[in-house]
């Protein structure tokens, strides 16, 4: 039988907590933006990963494949522009 000292205890702990803050960021970005590429008629199922670019610009990959660029344009409409299909989407 293994045993683990009280730094591994230490760590597994920091990892989960570190896990659970970042997806509870990542979370309603994410939905919110599957909900706009949604709402512009395009494909996307839900949005996978998300990198924020600047404030209000995102890119966001879908499971379905698809890029997205999701952005606030100078008159103030959100657009998302496709930015590439991988071959899972094809």
């Amino acid at each position: 039988m293994t045993t683990h000292g009280p730094s591994s205890i230490l760590i597994i702990s920091l990892l989960a907590l570190t896990a659970g803050q970042s997806l509870a960021v990542d979370i309603p970005v994410a939905k919110d933006l599957s909900a706009v590429i949604a709402l512009q008629g395009l494909p996307c199922g839900r949005v996978v990963s998300v990198k924020q670019q600047a404030s209000n610009d995102y890119l966001a990959a879908c499971d379905g494949g698809h890029r997205y660029r999701v952005f606030i344009n100078a008159d103030g409409r959100v657009i998302a522009e496709i930015q590439a299909v991988t071959a899972q989407g094809k």
